[in-house]
């Protein structure tokens, strides 16, 4: 358990919450004090995740919500709104991965489902958050990129210009709202070990993969968890605009 509670009092927001890096990042939000709203597609999961958030004795609300869908976003947040009256900080999680192929075979479908959700989603996300932000004057908003907002990836074209398109959003955002005291900044994590990543790798491709990393293994959902909050907290007061990397130094190969 923390030593000190740096979010009590205050609300988080967190889309695609029901697993993975969403779910972890939901926890650590209230294990250092903050009510939680969690919004995901997977109503049952995400109820899942406020059932761990209060078994923790602090408070949570569950909401269905597809991020690609305005009006999805918008209820989402007026429901977290009305139940916790502010809003501090969120956390736009929320996206998917499908296996591609090469750029000329790529499915017109999945390029516009990947971008309606990774990338519209986020930026929905932002959107409607900021207004919030505002009237309790201010807070932080991390969007979740990836190293493939940094770098090209084989087979993933889609996926790669969704997650560099997200690291755009969050600069250009960041400089809008860079004197109305809310900073906004991305997290761009390597291979993590998360229900998505074991959907599209195979256990063999999996161990590939992390056998090449500079540190040699796959992260914890918790480790990229562990850099939101830092990214949500007054240590990080002069940060905005970043594309923070967990990646076990995959980039600086």
């Amino acid at each position: 358990m923390p030593t000190e509670r740096r979010f009590a009092g205050k609300v988080a927001f967190i889309s695609g919450a029901a697993s993975g890096i969403g779910r972890a990042a939901a926890l650590a939000f209230a294990r250092e004090g903050a009510a939680v709203a969690v919004a995901d597609i997977s109503e049952r999961q995400n109820q899942e995740t406020a059932n761990l958030i209060e078994g923790l004795g602090e408070q949570a609300l569950a909401v269905e919500c597809d991020v690609s869908a305005a009006e999805d976003v918008k209820a989402a947040l007026s429901k977290a709104m009305e139940t916790f009256s502010r809003l501090d900080m969120a956390f736009n999680n929320a996206g998917i991965e499908v296996k591609e192929g090469n750029t000329a075979e790529a499915q017109l479908e999945d390029w516009d489902r990947i971008m309606n959700v990774n990338l519209r989603g986020v930026f929905l996300c932002v959107k409607y958050e900021i207004p919030l932000l505002l009237q309790t004057g201010g807070g932080a908003i991390v969007n979740m990129s990836s190293i493939a907002g940094l770098v090209g990836l084989k087979n993933s074209s889609a996926y790669t210009a969704s997650k560099h398109g997200v690291i755009g959003l969050t600069k250009a955002a960041a400089i809008d709202y860079a004197q109305s005291n809310i900073r906004i900044n991305a997290v761009c994590p390597g291979l993590i070990d998360t229900p998505l990543s074991r959907r599209v790798l195979t256990p063999d491709e999996l161990e590939h993969y992390a056998k090449a990393q500079p540190m040699a293994r796959v992260a914890k959902p918790e480790e990229v968890a562990a850099a939101v909050l830092w990214l949500c907290s007054d240590a990080a007061s002069f940060v905005t605009g970043s594309a923070l990397t967990v990646d076990g130094g995959f980039t600086a190969t």
